[in-house]
C-alpha cells in the first residue's frame, strides 16, 4: 500500500522531494522527465535533475527516487536508460503521460498513445539496455484524443517488460480537469498483469480511499494533492494503521517553505526562488485557508525575505473566519 510523489515538472524537483519526505509518509518519488532528444546527454544534466544519483538514488530520508526518462527514439531511449543505470539510478522510469503542448508537439510524452506499437519499442528497448535488477516502469494517461487507448497501450507496456504502469486517470484532451476516471483505470488493470499504479485527483484521505475502491489498486501515486497537503502521506499512513492524525498547522507548513527556499537558493537567483515558493503556495491555498488569506499579497512579491516574513505574519484575528464566510 505504497504512496508514491508524482513526478511534477517545474515544480517537483530535488529540494522539494527532500522537504516532503521528511514529513513521512512517501514510499518513492520520481524526478521530473529528462528529455531525450539526438544526442547524448553529458551526466551532470542526469545529476541536475537526479541529484540523489549521487546518494544511492534516495532523499536524504532514504525515500527511493527512480530517474524518469522522456523521449520517442527506442535506440535513444535505451542508451540514457543504460546511462541511468550507470550513473547509479535503481529505476528507470519512461514518461507517456506528460499533456504538455511543446513536449507532444516534438513527439514526447502523452502522444506517444496514439501509437501503441512506439510505445512498445521503446519500453523494450529500455528494458533491454538497463540491467536486469534495475526495474523499468512507465507513466501514462487513459489516452491522447480520448480514454480509448488505455487498454491497448498497458498491454503494450506489458509486453515489452515494464515491471510497473502507473495510469493518470484521464485523457490528454481532459487535461486535468475533474472528474479522474478512476473506473477506466480498473479496466486496464484487470486486462494486464502489470502491476498498475492508479493517479490523478488524490486530494484528501477520503479521495485515496475511494481512488483505491474503485480503481482496485493498492499503491496510489499523488501529486498536485501532496503538494496542498504535504502531510497528506502521513494521514493516508495513519488511516491505513487506524491511527488519529494531527494536520499539519499553517506555521509547521510556513517553516517546510522555508527549508524549501533555503535550499533552492544554493541552486537558483532570488528572482527563480520568489517564482517557486508562488508555486507552491497557490497549491497550498487549497490546504490552507491561511494561504489563501495571504495569497493577494505574496503574489506580489519579488524577494525571498519579504515573501518568507509575509507567510509567517500573524493574521488579523477574524481574518480566517472572515475568509471562510
Amino acid at each position: 500500500m505504497r504512496i508514491i510523489l508524482a513526478p511534477m515538472e517545474g515544480l517537483v524537483d530535488a529540494p522539494i522531494r527532500e522537504t516532503l519526505t521528511k514529513v513521512g509518509g512517501i514510499d518513492r518519488c520520481v524526478t521530473e522527465f529528462i528529455r531525450v532528444t539526438h544526442g547524448m546527454l553529458p551526466p551532470r544534466i542526469f545529476y541536475k535533475y537526479a541529484p540523489e544519483l549521487h546518494r544511492n538514488c534516495e532523499t536524504e530520508v532514504g525515500t527511493p527516487v527512480a530517474v524518469q526518462l522522456l523521449g520517442s527514439d527506442p535506440e535513444q531511449m535505451g542508451r540514457h536508460g543504460l546511462k541511468a543505470a550507470e550513473l547509479g539510478a535503481t529505476q528507470v522510469d519512461i514518461n507517456f503521460g506528460c499533456p504538455a503542448k511543446t513536449v507532444n508537439k516534438h513527439k514526447g510524452g502523452c502522444v506517444l498513445m496514439r501509437e501503441p506499437e512506439l510505445m512498445h519499442d521503446i519500453t523494450a528497448a529500455v528494458r533491454k539496455a538497463v540491467p536486469p535488477g534495475i526495474p523499468v516502469t512507465a507513466k501514462m494517461r487513459l489516452g491522447y484524443d480520448d480514454r480509448s487507448m488505455g487498454v491497448a497501450c498497458g498491454q503494450a507496456l506489458e509486453a515489452a517488460g515494464a515491471s510497473e504502469i502507473v495510469i493518470h486517470a484521464r485523457s490528454k484532451v481532459d487535461g486535468y480537469k475533474p472528474p479522474a476516471y478512476w473506473e477506466e483505470i480498473a479496466r486496464v488493470r484487470e486486462a494486464v498483469n502489470t502491476h498498475v499504479i492508479a493517479n490523478g485527483d488524490v486530494w484528501t484521505v477520503e479521495d485515496y480511499w475511494r481512488c483505491r475502491e474503485v480503481s482496485g489498486c493498492e499503491d496510489v501515486m499523488i501529486g498536485r494533492g501532496l503538494i496542498a497537503r504535504p502531510d497528506l502521506a502521513a494521514r493516508i499512513k495513519a488511516s491505513q494503521r487506524g491511527d488519529i492524525f494531527t494536520p499539519m498547522t499553517w506555521l509547521e507548513a510556513v517553516a517546510l517553505v522555508r527549508e524549501y527556499a533555503a535550499a533552492l537558493q544554493t541552486r537558483l537567483e532570488d528572482k527563480y526562488v520568489t517564482g517557486r515558493i508562488k508555486q507552491w503556495l497557490n497549491f497550498l491555498r487549497q490546504g490552507f485557508a491561511e494561504a489563501e488569506y495571504l495569497w493577494p499579497e505574496a503574489r506580489k512579491i519579488r524577494q525571498v525575505a519579504p515573501m518568507l516574513a509575509c507567510l509567517a505574519q500573524a493574521l488579523p484575528a477574524g481574518a480566517l473566519k472572515d475568509q471562510a464566510a
